[in-house]
């Protein structure tokens, strides 16, 4: 597949939960848990992380980490991305979002190979849920997808909804991990901002409504996302469970 790359978007003053990335989380931050994880995974030709922030690029540099400086404002760690790659040569980025920090190998090689398939412009990965109350919480991004594992539509709503009862229902977690093609990356950073992704705050429907489905990988359970403070706490849980740390 050419060079491949890792880059992880790094935003300090997140909406929700301004701060997040610097939190401690067992024995290191949040952000210095993913890039190390993800580093980890062997998969790349380069990890890095993209942040406008002293305080990340401190943190990243502080161990040896590979550190891009994004010097506009953006709406979406993709724009983010977009802004370092349109300048590097590269076939196929993968970002992890900055609060996810139990990222690990298999998930994200099969979102990878999936790009053998030449007309793969972009992918994600999905896990399944079993948490009614994750399901209705807006925070969690659903995602419904066809027969072939293409995304028909991304939501912070309960999608599908239950209208029958005698129809069994799978619901999927949009995991927000993305791996696209340069060009594709650069086609969706010079779109502008779409009306449902200006209304739910979902990045990846600029790709569905410019026509672009996205590959769906799904995967086994990849942990806490760190949303907020509450996140926090489970994500720690979580790590003491898995590390005793």
């Amino acid at each position: 597949m050419g060079k491949t790359i890792a880059m992880i978007p790094a935003r300090y003053d997140a909406t929700r939960f301004p701060g997040k990335l610097m939190k401690p989380l067992g024995n290191s931050t949040v952000i210095r848990k993913v890039y190390e994880n993800t580093l980890a995974t062997g998969l790349f030709d380069e990890v890095s992380v993209v942040t406008d922030s002293d305080v990340i690029d401190a943190e990243i540099a502080a161990i040896g980490g590979k550190v891009y400086r994004s010097q506009r404002s953006h709406e979406s760690g993709s724009d983010r991305i977009a802004e370092i790659v349109e300048n590097i040569e590269v076939d196929i980025i993968l970002n992890v979002q900055g609060d996810m920090p139990f990222v690990k190998r298999a998930p994200l090689e099969k979102l990878l190979a999936s790009f053998q398939d030449p007309a793969v412009q972009v992918g994600s990965l999905m896990q399944e849920m079993h948490d009614a109350e994750a399901v209705k919480n807006p925070n969690v991004v659903k995602v419904v997808v066809d027969k072939f594992s293409n995304s028909l539509l991304f939501s912070r709503s309960p999608i599908p909804y239950p209208r029958s009862t005698e129809q069994a229902i799978t619901w999927y977690e949009h995991v927000g991990v993305y791996a696209y093609r340069k060009q594709a990356l650069m086609n969706f950073t010079g779109w502008s901002m779409t009306p449902l992704e200006a209304a739910e705050k979902i990045e990846c429907l600029r790709y569905l409504e410019n026509g672009i489905p996205l590959k769906m990988v799904i995967t086994d359970y990849l942990g806490v996302n760190i949303d907020t403070p509450e996140d926090l706490e489970k994500a720690a849980a979580f790590l003491k469970r898995q590390t005793g740390v």
